[in-house]
């Protein structure tokens, strides 16, 4: 899977959309277009919103990470545990978003491997400075929406369950047909959850 760039950074709405992004599997299963699963959701409100932009807004960022799973991740989605489901999804959000790919490797799981505990918010501004001084387009953003940001990317790893409301880094417990799946695609995606330290090359 190829990266988009650094500088997209429009992961301002929702969270991980667990609920929302399993009903859209399911019913991509079953259509096998994400035109035909927009359509249907836009003219059924399947995503219960409140405003039709507010709607085709969802719709379009679930399905931005959706179509970055494999048919073989869909299916994994469709039919696994709850907490399998969260991780997958998180491995979608970092395929989706670069910055946020970046920080689970370079923060979330260093720290965790340095025996820190938490993360902060000086953590993430730290992170994104440093981001800055590389791509410009980041310095750009304004403070509100830079808030902004990292108020949603800790809601993200909440949702996944990587974080405590406290923010204390929760380690990952990937399930046997979680690992063997990534087996099958990119092993570095392993790479983005606080698990022991290995050699994803070693994984069988």
């Amino acid at each position: 899977m190829k990266f988009k760039k650094i500088t997209l950074m429009s992961f301002t709405t929702g969270g991980l959309f667990h609920r929302e992004s399993v009903n859209l599997t399911k019913l991509y299963l079953g259509l096998g277009d994400w035109k035909s699963v927009r359509n249907k959701v836009v003219e059924e409100n399947l995503l219960q919103a409140r405003t039709l932009n507010t709607l085709k807004r969802v719709c379009s960022e679930v399905v931005s990470r959706l179509k970055l799973l494999s048919i073989g991740e869909l299916e994994f989605l469709n039919q696994g545990t709850h907490q399998d489901q969260a991780y997958l999804l998180w491995i979608a959000v970092c395929r989706r978003y670069r910055f946020i790919a970046d920080f689970a490797v370079e923060v979330l799981r260093e720290r965790f491997l340095s025996l820190k505990t938490d993360i902060t918010h000086e953590d993430f501004d730290t992170f994104f400075n440093r981001k800055s001084e590389w791509h410009l387009a980041l310095e750009q953003i304004a403070p509100a929406t830079r808030m902004k940001l990292r108020q949603v990317l800790f809601r993200i790893l909440r949702e996944a369950d990587l974080l405590t409301v406290g923010n204390m880094i929760h380690a990952a417990m990937l399930s046997p047909g979680l690992l063997e799946l990534i087996c099958q695609g990119d092993r570095n995606d392993v790479l983005y959850f606080p698990i022991v330290e290995f050699d994803p090359k070693g994984l069988t």
